[in-house]
Parts: structure tokens; sequence; C-alpha cells
């Protein structure tokens, strides 16, 4: 004879058992898996531990793992049984370099957990050579690749030297609204500025209602609110859509360019852009020719 507390028992875990499996719960297993995977075919002289003569374990065990990414064992133990726990971005990145992930195995551990990495890869995997490639073949019109949140991925050699010598930019800063408050060179070279740091804080806004969570977006807006400038044009609170427009530069090669902005979109209207600035006339047109052929003899 059964008692009620093993009926109840019954019933609940059929009921469990039951349950349909959300996105969320699906993720936590084939993150669970994922890291057990990973752990058990990384041998302890990797990451420089001694083998012993007693291991049973194929790999590292669990306490090694949570040892090395400074988390604990209760923790690391739980994020293996698919438990419903909060990972922060800064334990994943400590578990994806002490199980030594690739550049692809980081993106999917950070997939799984539901999260963005904070330090993407500096190759970034939108670039394909065959994008780069081009880009390069619309020279001498300036071109390059950029997010919603106006990193530039990538350019060909005439956007390289459009509004300053952005080779000489460190990667982390060649984003163009960080450029428009902050590179000397950069701000002399737009000629309507204000209009511009306008239109780019209207649109950044419009693009971040789908990213307000995401660190890396709350990290640039953060670095942004450092400029009084941004603080002002930020707290009108406009909103924008894209859309093809003119746009003036002042080169310190070749002189006043007027150009049509178009943005190309490769994946969804908020996901990475090919943007191209194409000479309205044909004294613009000579101008970025010999901007071009500069930027070749370099």
């Amino acid at each position: 004879m059964t008692t009620m507390a093993q009926e109840t028992a019954t019933a609940t875990g059929a009921a469990r058992t039951a349950a349909p499996q959300t996105a969320s719960t699906v993720r936590r297993h084939e993150l669970a898996a994922f890291l057990r995977h990973r752990r058990e075919h990384i041998a302890p002289e990797q990451v420089g531990l001694p083998r012993g003569t007693r291991r049973r374990t194929p790999g590292l065990r669990r306490e090694e793992v949570a040892q090395l990414a400074a988390v604990g064992v209760t923790w690391y133990t739980w994020l293996e049984q698919a438990r419903d726990i909060q990972v922060s971005v800064q334990v994943l990145d400590a578990l994806a370099r002490t199980l030594l992930l690739d550049r692809s195995e980081r993106s999917h551990l950070f997939q799984l957990a539901d999260a963005t990495d904070p330090q993407p890869a500096a190759d970034c995997p939108v670039v394909t050579p065959a994008l780069q490639a081009m880009l390069d073949q619309l020279d001498p019109i300036p071109a390059c690749l950029q997010n919603a949140r106006y990193d530039i991925l990538a350019y060909n050699r005439t956007y390289g030297m459009l509004l300053c010598d952005l080779d000489a930019v460190l990667p982390e800063d060649r984003n163009c609204m960080i450029l428009s408050y902050t590179h000397q060179e950069w701000r002399s070279s737009i000629v309507h500025l204000e209009k511009t740091q306008r239109l780019m804080a209207a649109r950044f806004r419009g693009s971040m209602a789908d990213h307000l969570a995401d660190p890396t977006w709350k990290t640039l807006l953060k670095r942004l609110h450092t400029s009084p400038e941004f603080c002002e044009v930020w707290d009108r609170h406009e909103v924008m859509g894209a859309s093809p427009r003119r746009k003036e530069f002042r080169n310190s090669h070749v002189g006043r360019l007027t150009v049509d902005h178009t943005d190309l979109w490769l994946g969804p209207s908020r996901g990475p852009r090919m943007v191209t600035y194409a000479p309205v006339d044909e004294e613009s047109r000579e101008r970025l020719e010999r901007l071009h052929a500069i930027a070749q003899a370099r």
C-alpha cells in the first residue's frame, strides 16, 4: 500500500515529466552537456595540473574547473546539472578561458547561456573574405561595414582616409559615435557635425530598444555619457530609422566632398550593414579618385 506522500511524489514527478520543455530549459540542458563534454576532453596537463595516478574521470574534474574559473564547486555542479541559476558574463568568460574554448566555441557558450559576450573576438565573423573583397572593389567609392552600434568592422582604403587615418585609430575606438565626440580630425571632417550627431543618436536609440540588457551596448552608452555634448543630444529622446541622405565632408587631403550615403543591409534591418558614399558630382568623384591614389601610395 502506498502512502499519500508517495502518491503525491509520484504525481509530481509525472507532472514534471509531462511538462513541455521551454526554450530556456532546452538551452540549460544543452549548456550542461556542452560544459561536460569540454571538461572531459581537456587533459590536466593542458591547464597546468598534474595527472596523478588515481584519476578516474576523463579530462578535468568538476572541482578543478571550479577552482581554475574561481567559482564555487556546488555552483558549477548545478550548472552541469542544468539547474535554473543565473550566470554572469564574467563567469562565462572565466569558464571559456578555463575550458580553452576557441572563438566559435566561446560564441556557442554565450549563446547557450542566453548572454552577450562583452569582449567579442577581434576578428568579426561578419567580415568574410568575400565581403572584404567587395569593399575593396568599390574603391574609390568609400565603403565600410558597420553594425547597429556604429562599430566600424571593416573598410576599404578610401574610407580609411575619408575622415581621418582610420588605420591609426585603435580597433576598440573605431566607432563613428565615439569618434564624432573624441577625435578632432574626424569631427572637423564632418561639415554638419551637430546634425550628424543628432541623427546618429536618434538611430542609436531606436536600435538600442532591442539591446537594453546587452552589456556591449550599455558599455558604449556609458562611455558616450562622459561627453557633455552627447548628453545634451541624448536627452532629446529623438528616435529615427535608417534612410539614404546626402553628406558633406571636408577631407584634409583633397578638400570638400559631397556624397550620397546609402546603407546596404546584410541581414535584419538592425544588424550589420555596408555603408557606401557615392559622389554626387564630377568634382567629388575626381577628389575621391585622388584620395584613393593617396591611400594606395601609403
